[in-house]
């Protein structure tokens, strides 16, 4: 697969370390169909919406995946190594899927110590680098440990810049966030705040909520078998039969849908009924959506701006046009946008004919 059409060079000035604050105060670029962008803030999505219009945003709470601790020495002789954990993905009774640093000094049978009586016992150790950990307390106990211990497991691309700190409690996690699963935010909502919120309700634009457990694979590069397969990572998505009802409701009122993020745009197309609405329930979805793919469900998108040559920049293509988004990026590089988990925002709205 030929990546070119999707890569573009972004000044290292560009990648946000810290939000916006207040949250909603963040630039907002706005793309309708072939039109020349144009320059917001992201509060003014209030008057670019119409009465009828319905946001579907995702509720997944981020968890504070981010672990250090240390494992004790073997022996007399040996020395203790301090470890960092990052929790991907439970895999239930107590074990978690992990990324360990430094993963060459933790064989298994070790045990890693993080204090407040949390510990974890490497079980086995895979080809791509992840390893397989057992928990101990587990249940509530584990739960509560975890909520004290933990660092937000902000995005490898911050990480590089600075560390995980307690600012990235609050500011890594939308204010809706309800269900907790997910190891990285599904950043386009960490631009909402109660009081946009209350606008947006004022003027009769809905907001309702899916859910999508976003799994460390959303910082992933593209690889060959994900263009062979046509899938991406799997992620367990959710829709209630409510969302659904209002989906249908706003459809036949003349109101758009518009996704908040490209999570919920995925959980949205990928529960696609076939006639412009969805099919409630849950399960995994790996759907990779690039040009070429016919939208179902979703008239617009809310998204931050992402990485060249991803799966994330192929979406947006699919939905606005490759040659349309390319001139969007640069006119947001050039104009002081920011971009990744912490940057600006921009409003996608395809021309429909």
């Amino acid at each position: 697969m030929n990546l070119d059409p999707y890569d573009f060079d972004l000044p290292d000035t560009c990648i946000a370390t810290r939000p916006t604050e207040p949250r909603d105060a963040c630039k907002l670029l706005v793309q309708q169909g072939g039109d020349a962008p144009s320059d917001y803030v992201f509060r003014d999505i209030v008057d670019l919406l119409q009465p009828g219009d319905l946001l579907i945003a995702n509720d997944t709470r981020v968890i504070p995946a981010l672990l250090f601790g240390e494992r004790p020495a073997r022996d007399e002789q040996g020395q203790t190594v301090h470890v960092q954990l990052n929790l991907l993905e439970d895999k239930g009774e107590g074990e978690w899927l992990c990324l360990c640093k430094p993963g060459r000094r933790v064989k298994p049978g070790d045990t890693v110590e993080f204090g407040a009586g949390l510990s974890a016992s490497l079980v086995e150790k895979y080809e791509n680098g992840e390893m397989r950990f057992k928990f101990r307390p587990l249940g509530e106990a584990f739960w509560a440990a975890l909520n004290e211990l933990g660092r937000m497991p902000i995005p490898p691309y911050i990480q590089k810049l600075r560390a995980s700190d307690r600012k990235d409690d609050e500011d890594y996690q939308t204010v809706f966030a309800d269900k907790a699963g997910s190891v990285a935010a599904p950043t386009a909502g960490l631009h909402f705040t109660d009081g946009l919120m209350a606008k947006l309700k004022e003027k009769n634009i809905g907001l309702e909520y899916v859910t999508l457990h976003v799994g460390a694979g959303t910082f992933a590069g593209l690889s060959d078998d994900a263009f062979e397969t046509g899938k991406l990572h799997s992620e367990w998505c959710e829709i209630s039969e409510s969302v659904k009802r209002k989906i249908d409701e706003a459809r036949s009122l003349g109101g758009r849908v518009i996704a908040v993020g490209t999570t919920s745009l995925r959980t949205l197309e990928s529960r696609a009924d076939k006639q412009r609405s969805v099919i409630s329930g849950a399960g995994d979805t790996d759907i990779f959506i690039q040009p070429g793919y016919q939208f179902q469900v979703v008239d617009g998108l809310i998204t931050n701006f992402h990485l060249p040559r991803s799966s994330l920049f192929m979406l947006v293509s699919a939905l606005m046009g490759t040659d349309v988004m390319q001139v969007a990026y640069n006119h947001a590089i050039n104009s002081g946008y920011k971009f990744y988990s912490y940057g600006d925002a921009c409003l996608l709205l395809p021309a429909h004919d």
